[in-house]
């Protein structure tokens, strides 16, 4: 279990750290292929610092979870860790609410595959 929950929990981060890297470096190459018709084309350049900014939002997710595994304390590595992905999936319910229901499929279910398997890895 605890291989799994490491296993997801690092999918987690680098899938966080790839949108980093789209939303603030590649919003206008990348980010048009991978939002296509979520945006006009033309507001690609026109939202390219507010999309900045969510980039650095997903870094400090990834971050986060990183952090989780370097903390030598195992009670404050799980608490962290299950914030962090606490946060991932609140925020991806929220964009497939408010955005595209997508978002519950390619960012809330890996995050919610490693928490139950943190969980269990504690638990069990």
């Amino acid at each position: 279990m605890e291989i799994l929950a490491i296993v997801f929990t690092v999918i987690v981060a680098i899938e966080h750290i790839y949108i980093l890297w789209i939303e603030m470096f590649a919003w206008e190459t990348a980010g048009k292929k991978t939002f296509k018709g979520a945006l006009p084309e033309g507001l690609f350049t026109q939202t390219k610092g507010l999309a900045a900014n969510q980039g650095l939002y997903n870094g400090f997710l990834a971050a986060g979870l990183i952090w989780s595994f370097l903390i030598d304390d195992p009670v404050w590595s799980f608490n962290v860790r299950v914030f962090f992905l606490g946060c991932v999936i609140v925020a991806a319910l929220y964009g497939g609410i408010r955005s595209s229901k997508s978002i519950i499929l390619k960012q809330g279910l890996p995050a919610i595959l490693a928490m139950v398997f943190v969980l269990l890895s504690k638990y069990l």
